[in-house]
């Protein structure tokens, strides 16, 4: 059995103080068996105001949030996935970058979000990611993790079918889908989708989420989930309070969902 932690997160407005959360985060998690943490969408940055933002945005180089990670992961011998952090590309447009670091404290991928949250709510809410943030491009998996092979996505993307056929047709082991959800798109939605895209992939889902009331005015729902291959939830932190949570991950159980269940194996071209 591999164990793994999930970090559930009230980001704020400060980088340093989330900094210091998931550093000690990272002490934790090692100190109680884990041998990979995962943390939340935006853990080093939550603040909808872009303008007080954009001082805090930096290129990932300079990120602070980034460079302490680095350095707890290496200090403890523990992987960590930084569900994703904001960063400044060279043209000035920002990414939501999610970024894998080894034991080691090398960084081992990076993955921009692909698809932007641009939507409005029927209780008044209206959110525009693509006014500052830049799409990704690339499906990302990472090869050498505790849990195999880890396909990246964030958030949003867990609404496109196709990303996760993408991640399915790589036989990904796990799938990670930080998120800072909304709670009534939340309420309704986070637990079924989580669970859909588990089964379909045939894979573990660990989808650590940001909860509760953020400096910048925003509630997001919680919930930071592991769902196994059979779509069963091993792990629901709730959607009061932040914490730190571990879930016993059998890959054995991989390969018997997929014999049992074999979709990856039967799956048939379309024809347009």
């Amino acid at each position: 059995m591999l164990r793994i932690a999930v970090l559930q997160m009230t980001s704020g407005i400060d980088p340093e103080a989330n900094a210091d959360a998931i550093v000690s985060a990272v002490s934790q998690s090692k100190a109680d068996g884990a041998e990979m943490l995962f943390t939340p969408e935006m853990c080093g940055l939550l603040d909808r105001d872009r303008a007080r933002a954009a001082a805090r945005i930096v290129a990932e180089s300079e990120n602070p949030v980034l460079k302490q990670a680095k350095q707890a992961a290496a200090e403890a011998g523990i992987s960590v996935a930084l569900g994703s952090l904001a960063i400044a590309r060279e043209d000035g447009r920002w990414v939501n970058r999610s970024v894998v670091i080894g034991p080691d404290g090398a960084i081992q991928a990076r993955y921009d979000k692909i698809h932007m949250f641009d939507v409005e709510l029927a209780t008044g809410e209206t959110w525009r990611e693509s006014s500052a943030y830049a799409p990704g491009e690339r499906v990302v998996t990472v090869e050498d993790t505790p849990l195999g092979r880890l396909g990246l996505t964030v958030c949003y993307d867990i609404r496109f079918p196709a990303l996760f056929e993408e991640l399915g047709r790589r036989r990904c082991d796990a799938i990670a889908i930080p998120a800072a959800f909304t709670v009534p798109t939340g309420r309704d939605h986070w637990h079924v989708l989580q669970r859909a895209r588990a089964i379909e992939a045939s894979a573990f889902v660990i989808a650590a989420a940001q909860v509760s009331e953020h400096e910048d005015g925003r509630t997001t729902f919680g919930h930071s989930l592991v769902v196994d291959p059979w779509g069963e939830v091993l792990l629901d932190l709730g959607g009061e309070a932040p914490g730190l949570g571990f879930a016993e991950i059998d890959l054995d159980r991989i390969d018997a969902v997929r014999a049992q269940l074999p979709s990856l194996a039967n799956r048939r071209a379309i024809a347009n």
